[in-house]
């Protein structure tokens, strides 16, 4: 099993919630919280969306948003950053406790879709605006984003340098040609996959199984895990889903649940 039951591992992620369309996060059929990430000794909530907060406090064990290092947000949409605010002010202790670092790409901070409230900015020791195709650090943990996605605002997946490991979140799009390449040769490979069935209407900027199915043909990856799930993957069973890709690509494929921890240096390549 892939899934571990409490938070003992050193490199592990946790997901706080694989809600990933309006409707199933307006229901929470599926919880909308994100993933929480405890990586070469940092503690980050990737993308804290509607119940981040609230998902911290109920899992087990409990996670203490005073002791998060930094936040990232992969794009502006609410599902990925309404909890953003609560968040920074949990982690500084109201402003009293100055720390932590705040990763966004532009779009997310400044303009009039802004998600971020200034008052709360002062209270962090850091907040850094992401651009496509760059490396960053916090602390020992490195990262870098990938080209732009198409999603209709500025939005990035993240590829993190977990011991030598390639721990890659390829979040919300629309397919495109350049997209498996941008992913290559990950270990893990988050994959964000809203539709089970092809997409029906070519303005949505999601994924479907056929692009999973193009984005691992042509990225290679080692494991891949899916997440951020609508209603059409939820009737189709995500589970049932990974086993078929498994079968056909040859590559271990899993569906993340809600609560569910993985260990990342522990996998084998």
């Amino acid at each position: 099993m892939l899934a571990v039951s409490g938070m003992a591992q050193q490199n592990y992620i946790k997901f706080l919630g694989t809600a990933g369309s309006r409707w199933v996060v307006a229901k929470q059929t599926r919880a909308s919280g994100g993933v929480f990430l405890h990586l070469c000794g940092k503690k980050v909530h990737l993308d804290p969306g509607p119940g981040a907060i609230v998902r911290m406090a109920q899992t087990v064990p409990p996670i203490d948003p005073a002791f998060l290092d930094g936040i990232i947000l992969t794009h502006s949409h609410i599902d990925h950053c309404s909890d953003v605010n609560i968040l920074i002010d949990s982690m500084t202790g109201g402003g009293y406790n100055k720390g932590g670092t705040l990763f966004a790409p532009h779009a997310c901070l400044e303009g009039e879709n802004r998600v971020v409230m200034q008052y709360l900015r002062p209270f962090l020791d850091d907040i850094v605006t992401l651009h496509a195709e760059s490396s960053y650090c916090l602390g020992e943990l490195s990262f870098a984003t990938s080209i732009p996605h198409d999603h209709g605002t500025d939005t990035f997946g993240i590829t993190f340098d977990v011991e030598g490991k390639k721990l890659a979140f390829l979040v919300d799009t629309r397919y495109f040609p350049e997209l498996p390449a941008a992913y290559a040769d990950s270990d893990v490979l988050v994959i964000y996959v809203t539709f089970h069935d092809a997409l029906p209407h070519p303005r949505i900027m999601h994924l479907c199984v056929e692009d999973v199915r193009e984005i691992v043909r042509g990225a290679r990856p080692r494991k891949v895990v899916l997440t951020h799930f609508g209603v059409g993957m939820l009737e189709a069973g995500p589970v049932a889903v990974a086993h078929r890709l498994t079968d056909e690509l040859g590559v271990e494929v899993i569906a993340a649940e809600d609560g569910m921890t993985i260990p990342i240096t522990d996998w084998q390549s």
